[in-house]
């Protein structure tokens, strides 16, 4: 029979339908129907001004909005040959491990609700609370934090403030390894974890499966080792597991989120002096830049004739795992709960998966084809 979940469904925290082709309780396939929440944020960029893009490019993502801001400014920084000053590339990397923390503590959370695990998905919350806080220290907002600019960052940072984050970030290392073992020892990991939801090596690369669902079965490869403040200044060892399934990717959060710390921590205590934003020209013409957000690769294309964007595309990472999770995951999933916990296991996001709809000259809209990107894995 064909199981339909959604749009709207308790498991699913964002408006998306689920088809699964089951025999009695083993799901065979799985179908994604997506256009429940298109809002042409693209569309809408085009003639505007850097100053109102970088305003929409923070609200294609609710819960990972940083990168978006981050990615934006540095495709215009590459346009114009620049590069902001480096007190603003280590606050930059700051606020983003910030946001990759919160990020997969609320993605874990998530995952454990789908499993009916509340104690976990609140302990999840309550760690993700101070971090929240950390970061609206930093940038005076919570969510959409308006920090980034093109040339650098709105505001600095004095020492009170870094002093009270470096402490909410060790009382977060204090607890963390102690809710990590109650689920690694925990009865959800043989039961509801291991070999759930498999993707091989070989899925992963046909599905172009992209951060910790794409390292969580056995790709190596992070877009922070590419990025030069990374590169130049921090150290830090990508993070990819062998196991394929459920666990691993939850597993790869986890320790993503301990690496994390240890960048933020390097952050903090080589934080150099200087300015943190300078004026930039934009001059006319095309720009590319990736960033690892917290799901994975983000890719903005952006091209200008001058002051005003004349073209814009995002490519999120969320549309290749969510794919990736369809096609590869759900397939001979035994039960439908375990479908949907592995459904939850991919950190969907649907607001950036459903960011663009194109319209022609005519205003009716009209399919959208994305391009195909060579995206390099390390062995």
């Amino acid at each position: 029979m064909i199981l339909p979940i959604g749009p709207i469904h308790p498991a699913l925290k964002e408006p998306l339908r689920l088809k699964l082709k089951t025999q009695g309780e083993k799901v065979l396939e799985a179908e994604i129907d997506y256009g429940y929440v298109h809002r042409g944020i693209e569309r809408v960029m085009r003639g505007k001004t850097w100053q109102k893009g970088i305003f929409l490019s923070e609200r294609v993502c609710g819960i990972c909005s940083y990168i978006h801001t981050q990615t934006f400014a540095e495709t215009f920084e590459s346009i114009a040959g620049e590069q902001v000053p480096l007190r603003a590339q280590f606050l930059r990397v700051l606020t983003n491990e910030l946001d990759r923390i919160q990020s997969h503590l609320l993605a874990n959370s998530t995952y454990f609700k789908a499993l009916e695990h509340e104690t976990l998905f609140m302990y999840m919350l309550h760690l993700r609370e101070p971090i929240m806080d950390a970061i609206e220290l930093l940038t005076g907002n919570r969510v959409n934090m308006g920090w980034n600019i093109v040339g650098g960052v709105k505001m600095d940072v004095n020492q009170s403030h870094l002093d009270s984050i470096m402490k909410i970030i060790l009382e977060l290392e204090d607890q963390y390894d102690r809710y990590v073992e109650m689920f690694n020892h925990g009865p959800l990991v043989g039961i509801r974890s291991h070999d759930v939801g498999k993707m091989t090596r070989e899925e992963a690369i046909k599905a172009r499966a992209v951060g910790p669902i794409g390292r969580a079965s056995g790709l190596k490869h992070d877009l922070r080792e590419q990025h030069h403040t990374y590169h130049d200044h921090f150290d830090f060892k990508v993070i990819w597991r062998k196991e394929q399934d459920n666990y691993a990717r939850t597993m790869n959060r986890f320790d993503e989120v301990t690496e994390s710390i240890k960048i933020i921590k390097q952050a903090i205590e080589n934080l150099p002096p200087g300015e943190i934003r300078k004026q930039i020209t934009i001059p006319a013409g095309y720009g590319e830049w990736r960033n690892e957000a917290p799901r994975g690769e983000v890719t903005y294309m952006i091209e200008t004739n001058g002051n005003l964007i004349k073209n814009a595309s995002i490519r999120t990472p969320s549309i290749m795992n969510i794919d990736a999770c369809a096609k590869y995951m759900m397939k001979d999933v035994a039960t439908v709960p375990d479908a949907l916990a592995t459904y939850a296991s991919v950190d969907p996001c649907i607001a950036c998966t459903e960011r663009v709809v194109i319209m022609d000259e005519t205003g009716k809209s009209q399919e959208y084809v994305y391009p195909d990107y060579n995206i390099p894995y390390n062995e």
